[in-house]
């Protein structure tokens, strides 16, 4: 018989060896939201409505909470943390130990809350758009020189066409890039995406 959510966070749970406690903790506080809890990518992840709303994970450094829609939260403790540069719409809550969990604990609840009712709105994060986006001038350069991988490029959806933006950019030489652009050129002209 499949395990369910609840049994696959369980084993989940089971496997957590520096961050177990403070994923119990969380896991009870988000439980007490009245979220349905499901495993996804590998992790915690707390729905409503089968709407992705919180996603709970752990790092060396940190554990957090993941809040799909972050970006369009107020945020009146000044908690959320953008991940990377480049992240759009999430934000996380980071926690080092259970005891700083045990002490926000209402201010967490105030925030899933928050995020359900983001949800219920409809509301949605606006994206930038591709162009917005750099594009690495040895990229152009190959584009413009071979018009079938443009044209490959151009038919990708908007999140394919960032993420190779965003990796090739992301090499500091230009040879990095060049040898990463020429290690996907393959990719692109099958229409797949970074890690298709």
């Amino acid at each position: 018989m499949a395990k369910t959510g609840p049994e696959k966070v369980d084993a989940f749970m089971e496997r957590s060896d520096q961050w177990r406690e403070a994923f119990e903790k969380l896991r009870e506080i988000l439980l007490d939201c009245n979220l349905t809890e499901e495993l996804k990518w590998g992790n915690p992840c707390y729905t409503y409505q089968n709407n992705n709303i919180v996603l709970m994970h752990g790092f060396k450094e940190y554990c957090a909470l993941l809040f799909f829609k972050g970006a369009l939260m107020a945020d009146p403790e000044g908690i959320l943390v953008i991940q990377t540069e480049n992240v759009q719409a999430t934000r996380q809550i980071r926690f080092t130990d259970v005891k700083q969990i045990t002490k926000l604990a209402r201010t967490i609840k105030a925030y899933v809350y928050e995020a359900i009712e983001v949800e219920k709105s409809g509301m949605k994060v606006t994206f930038k758009k591709t162009a917005e986006f750099e594009m690495p001038e040895e990229f152009q350069q190959i584009l413009d020189k071979k018009p079938k991988l443009k044209k490959a490029f151009e038919a990708l959806t908007p999140g394919r066409q960032r993420g190779y933006l965003l990796y090739f950019a992301a090499a500091k030489q230009s040879k990095t890039r060049i040898s990463r652009i020429e290690k996907y050129t393959e990719h692109i002209l099958e229409g797949k995406g970074l890690n298709d």
